[in-house]
């Protein structure tokens, strides 16, 4: 049966969409603060079924927590705390494993973490991306529109747009005016295909954005001209934004999310990025073990306030660093402004004849690997270009086994060298890939390195 014809799903699903969606426009701040508050205990109450969060929170009083205002009485949520209690913890005891689905981080950090959700979590989720096409005057019924994400197995985004919520919506609306293409696609194939669509807004991973931008100066997509160019997934520099504003002449706009809870943010279209309040709370600390001020640049901790699946409660695992603002816009959208997002900077490969590789194209083969294997073995990998025929594979293993570590090092390299043609692919086993440190924080350090120059 389609998720979205099952009547309680479908409710609620048109609950969000006639009234939810506009939310962050139409709650004053006091409303918006009630709203908050009572989703937020909504999700501790479904936590209170899942075996993690009873391990978690044996030792607090959830008595005192009345709202988001106590939620630092309970203890912060790491990777690890997922990728421990995974499977079996969490998902209440007798939930039936069919009515979830299986959702996993790209591995952009090189530890890739998978939670459960539900159908109606996924089209929350899509509902609540509309909001960015409703700011710049799209629609998702009648504007044309091209994605380019991460459709590799296990991914989130496989699951919306390839398996599950997307692919339930077409059996009831056409959707013949949203395009989908994986991230690790030829950029020319996707180029050329664009070019007969003309879509009205192209939406993806900065990286595969300004391939195509690269494309188009070289003389290819003659007719791909979009309005606007929606950036999300990895950190768009201010030179990158610009050079794409520039050979598309479009609007480039962010959108900030993660697997775990999206979308976070939403650039608005006076250039301010909006934190989506009512979907998500986040916490900014200064790496003092205090609260960051606006200007100052600080770790997140994110509560997903979305109903449907794992809860996520104050998680730490994001690993971003953001500077908050306190600058007021008069936009619409009655939530607090980010000033910046850093962190998580990743670099395309660039291959002996010239090809760009989108970072994220390559960086779920390790997972995909590990999965074939049935293997555990490797706990984190970076990826770095020495020179445009060099690349190594580093890898941080979580145990020894000679065996095991053979198979699924001879796997990583047939996987990388097919997708890195051209490229001598070297897998080391290293002792640790060192964090970054910037301002007294640590960040994760780059997955994917290169040192070659792009011209």
């Amino acid at each position: 049966m389609n998720p979205l014809m099952s009547p309680g799903v479908l409710l609620k699903v048109v609950k969000c969409y006639l009234f939810d969606v506009d939310r962050i426009w139409k709650y004053s701040e006091e409303k918006m603060n009630r709203y908050r508050d009572r989703a937020f205990l909504r999700i501790l109450k479904r936590a209170m079924t899942i075996p993690m969060y009873q391990d978690k929170y044996r030792n607090v009083d959830l008595k005192q927590i009345k709202g988001l205002e106590d939620i630092e009485k309970l203890p912060v949520v790491t990777k690890d705390d997922f990728r421990e209690a995974f499977p079996d913890k969490l998902l209440p005891k007798g939930a039936k494993r069919e009515n979830y689905r299986v959702m996993s981080t790209s591995g952009s950090t090189g530890k890739p973490v998978s939670i459960f959700v539900e159908p109606v979590f996924m089209y929350y989720t899509l509902l609540y991306f509309t909001r960015a096409l409703k700011e710049y005057g799209l629609s998702w019924r009648k504007s044309k529109i091209a994605l380019i994400v991460d459709i590799s197995p296990g991914s989130g985004e496989d699951l919306f747009f390839n398996r599950d919520a997307v692919p339930s919506v077409r059996r009831v609306f056409s959707l013949d005016n949203i395009r989908v293409y994986h991230v690790g696609d030829d950029p020319k194939k996707i180029m050329e295909d664009l070019n007969k669509f003309r879509p009205e807004m192209i939406g993806g991973y900065p990286d595969i954005l300004k391939i195509l931008a690269i494309l188009k100066e070289k003389g290819m997509g003659e007719n791909v001209n979009p309005k606007y160019i929606a950036s999300s997934g990895a950190i768009l520099d201010g030179y990158t934004r610009k050079y794409m504003e520039e050979v598309f002449n479009a609007r480039v706009f962010e959108t900030y999310g993660a697997t775990e809870c999206t979308p976070m943010a939403i650039e608005c279209k006076k250039g301010n990025m909006h934190l989506q309040s009512d979907i998500v709370h986040m916490e900014f600390w200064n790496g003092k073990g205090e609260h960051a001020s606006p200007g100052e640049l600080a770790e997140i901790i994110i509560t997903s306030l979305v109903p449907g699946g794992t809860p996520v409660i104050r998680y730490d695992g994001v690993s971003d660093l953001l500077v908050l603002s306190d600058k007021e816009c008069d936009c619409g959208m009655h939530s607090p402004v980010i000033d910046r997002i850093e962190g998580r900077k990743v670099d395309s490969i660039v291959l002996p004849d010239g090809t760009f590789i989108p970072p994220l194209a390559i960086t779920g083969i390790p997972y995909q690997v590990l999965q074939e294997c049935n293997s555990k073995i490797i706990e984190q990998f970076q990826i770095v270009q020495e020179d445009y025929d060099r690349i190594d594979i580093l890898v941080v293993l979580r145990y020894d086994n000679e065996k095991e570590k053979e198979k699924v090092f001879s796997r990583l390299k047939e996987e990388f060298s097919k997708n890195l043609k051209g490229a001598s692919v070297n897998i080391k086993e290293v002792k640790e890939i060192k964090m970054n440190r910037r301002e007294g924080l640590a960040t994760p350090p780059p997955v994917v390195i290169s040192k070659v120059k792009k011209d």
